[in-house]
C-alpha cells in the first residue's frame, strides 16, 4: 500500500515516518519562533527592544536559551514521588504531539485527515490534565498541588464550551473532518455564519492554554509557578515547549475550523506556496492577538474564572447548538445563523464588559468568636 507524499509515491510507513519528521521539525522552529517572536511584541508593546544581542537581531536568543536548558542540572525533590515525578513531562507533551496527527497545514501535506478530526482533537487534547495532575502530586509540594487542582478544574470548565463550540460547526458543516470542513469554507469562511461559536471557541482555548487572563494554574504570586514550581533543566522546557507547540496547533484548528484554513480566500487557486502563506498569516494572527491579551489583560480570580465558564460561555455555547440544529432541521437561511451570532457576540461582550467593570466586594470586618467579657458581663461599651 503506498501513499503519495508532495506526487512521489511512498510506502505508507514510509509516509507516515517522514511526516512525523517534518512535523517535529516545523513544530521545533515554531517553538523557537514563537518564543522569540513574544518577547519582540511585548517589548514593542512596553517600549523597549527585547532581545538584540544574541546573533542578528537577536534571532538566536531561543537556540541560546534551549541550550542552557539542555544543559542545566536535573534536579528532583528528595521527598518527591520518582515515578510520578519522571513522567508528569511526558503525560503532558505526548498528547499535544499526538494533536499534530489531524492539523492540515496545507491541502497535500498532513499526517491524516480522520472523519472524526475534531473528537480526536478534543479527546486527546484532555488528556494532558493528568500530566498536571501528576506533575504537581509528584513533585510533594503544596504550591504545586495547588496549581495542580486549579489546571484540573480550569481544564474540565472550559473543555466544555470548546467542545460545544467545535460541534456547532461540525453540524453546519455535516462532517468533523477537518478536510471537509476546510473545503466548505472555499466562498466564506465559517466565522461569518458562526461567530459567536469562533469567540466561544477563541476564549476557551486561552483557558486550555494556560494563557493570561486564565493563567490561575501558573500565579507566580499565589502559587509560584504552578504544577511545574520543582522541575528543572530540560523536563522543564518540555512544559514550556508544550505550551507553545499547543498554541500553534490551537490556531491551526482555529483558522481551519473557522477561517478557511489554506483554501480561503483562492487557495486552491494560487497553489502550494500561497497556501503557506495563508496558514502562516492565521497562526501568527492567532498568537499575536494571544499575546496581545497576555499583555493587556490583567488575571482573573478563581471565583471569576470559574463563573465566567459555567454562567457565561457553557450557556450560550449551548444556545449556539441549539441555533444550529433549528436551522439545520427547518432548512431556514444562513442569514438566520449570521444575525443569532451577532446577537450572541454582543451578548457575550456585554456580560463580560459588566462582569468586568463591576466592583469587587471586599470582606466586612471580622467579627469575634466569643463575646467580650464586657459584653458577656452586661456592661455598656462605649
Amino acid at each position: 500500500m503506498n501513499a503519495d507524499l508532495f506526487g512521489l509515491e511512498l510506502n505508507v510507513w514510509a509516509d507516515a515516518a517522514i511526516r512525523l519528521v517534518m512535523v517535529v521539525t516545523l513544530m521545533t522552529v515554531v517553538v523557537m519562533g514563537y518564543t522569540y517572536l513574544e518577547r519582540k511584541i511585548i517589548a514593542r508593546f512596553n517600549r523597549r527592544l527585547g532581545p538584540t544581542k544574541t546573533g542578528p537581531w537577536g534571532l538566536l536568543q531561543a537556540v541560546a536559551d534551549a541550550l542552557k536548558l539542555v544543559g542545566k542540572e536535573d534536579l528532583r525533590p528528595r521527598s518527591a514521588d520518582p515515578w510520578t515525578f519522571e513522567l508528569g513531562p511526558y503525560m503532558i507533551f505526548i498528547p499535544i504531539f499526538m494533536g499534530f496527527v489531524i492539523v492540515p497545514f496545507i491541502a497535500d501535506f498532513h499526517i491524516r485527515l480522520l472523519d472524526l478530526g475534531l473528537i480526536y482533537f478534543v479527546a486527546i487534547s484532555s488528556v494532558s490534565i493528568v500530566g498536571w495532575v501528576m506533575a504537581g502530586w509528584g513533585s510533594d509540594n503544596r504550591y504545586a498541588m495547588l496549581g495542580a487542582l486549579r489546571s484540573v478544574a480550569q481544564g474540565i470548565s472550559y473543555e466544555l464550551p470548546l467542545v460545544l463550540s467545535l460541534l456547532a460547526v461540525g453540524m453546519y458543516a455535516g462532517s468533523f473532518n477537518l478536510g471537509v470542513i476546510i473545503a466548505g469554507q472555499d466562498v466564506v469562511p465559517n466565522i461569518v455564519w458562526q461567530p459567536m461559536a469562533a469567540f466561544i471557541f477563541f476564549i476557551a482555548a486561552l483557558a486550555e492554554l494556560n494563557r493570561t487572563p486564565f493563567d490561575i494554574p501558573l500565579g507566580e504570586s499565589e502559587v509560584v509557578g504552578g504544577p511545574f514550581v520543582e522541575y528543572s533543566g530540560i523536563r522543564w522546557s518540555m512544559f514550556q515547549l508544550g505550551e507553545y507547540a499547543s498554541i500553534f496547533i490551537m490556531s491551526l484548528v482555529f483558522s481551519a475550523v473557522f477561517l478557511g484554513g489554506w483554501m480561503w480566500p483562492f487557495g486552491e487557486d494560487l497553489g502550494r506556496w500561497f497556501q503557506v502563506l495563508l496558514s502562516g498569516i492565521k497562526a501568527g494572527g492567532f498568537f499575536f492577538v494571544v499575546v496581545w491579551i497576555r499583555i493587556s489583560v490583567p488575571r482573573m480570580r478563581i471565583d471569576q474564572l470559574m463563573g465566567y465558564s459555567w454562567k457565561v460561555l457553557l450557556p450560550l455555547a449551548l444556545v449556539q447548538v441549539l441555533v444550529n440544529g433549528l436551522v439545520m432541521v427547518n432548512g431556514w437561511h444562513e442569514v438566520t445563523l449570521l444575525i443569532s451570532g451577532l446577537v450572541g457576540v454582543a451578548v457575550l461582550v456585554t456580560v463580560t464588559g459588566r462582569v468586568v467593570a463591576a466592583p469587587s466586594v471586599r470582606p466586612g470586618p471580622a467579627r469575634p468568636l466569643m463575646p467580650t467579657p464586657a459584653i458577656a458581663q452586661g456592661e455598656a461599651v462605649s
